[in-house]
């Protein structure tokens, strides 16, 4: 078994007591939905730095992984990612097991075609999993854009396994053809 397989197994066990089949949603701040347009160069947009509803699908192993993202950055703030607002949503289940959680944002940070957003658990049916930390990476290569979480790398918040502000894991999943295509803007912060 590869490695990468036999660690995110691990994890969904030790996150989820689940089982179910691959994928994974997302849409959030600093991430646009639309079609892919190719590199930001503009300034950042008026309205600040926001990401808007989308579903990715990832395929892995037979999981069922989906994040939906709400997340912004005021134009006032855009120098502080740690003032990002807004909320998302995951979900993980593997044989028709597992569990859900929402997030309420506290930081949202781009660089390039990569965005981290990451927010603490306020309501889940995985004891323990609320007050812990999450975060999401989103990797922008066009129409076949990446996914990575924390607790592929932490294991489950309810473990006590938890990244600090801004961090989440490296984009591993690729998102399944048809979902995801995101546009990430760049944080250009005032010097």
């Amino acid at each position: 078994m590869r490695r990468r397989t036999a660690t995110a197994a691990l994890c969904t066990a030790l996150l989820f007591t689940a089982v179910a089949s691959g994928a994974a949603v997302a849409s959030g701040a600093a991430v646009a939905s639309g079609p892919h347009e190719g590199p930001y160069d503009g300034p950042p947009p008026e309205q600040g730095r926001r990401a808007d509803r989308q579903r990715a699908a990832v395929p892995l192993g037979g999981d069922e992984i989906t994040f939906t993202f709400d997340a912004h950055l005021a134009a006032e703030h855009d120098d502080d990612p740690l003032e990002a607002t807004g909320t998302f949503e995951f979900s993980h289940y593997l044989n028709g097991a597992g569990t859900r959680a929402e997030v309420a944002v506290d930081c949202l940070l781009t660089g390039g075609d990569v965005a981290v957003v990451s927010g603490v658990v306020t309501d889940s049916d995985l004891p323990g999993a609320e007050g812990r930390r999450v975060g999401v990476t989103v990797h922008d290569l066009g129409r076949h854009d990446r996914l990575g979480y924390s607790w592929a790398a932490t294991g489950s918040p309810a473990l006590g396994g938890e990244p600090p502000r801004c961090v989440s894991s490296a984009p591993f999943e690729k998102v399944r053809k048809g979902t995801g295509d995101f546009d990430v803007v760049p944080w250009r912060p005032r010097l």
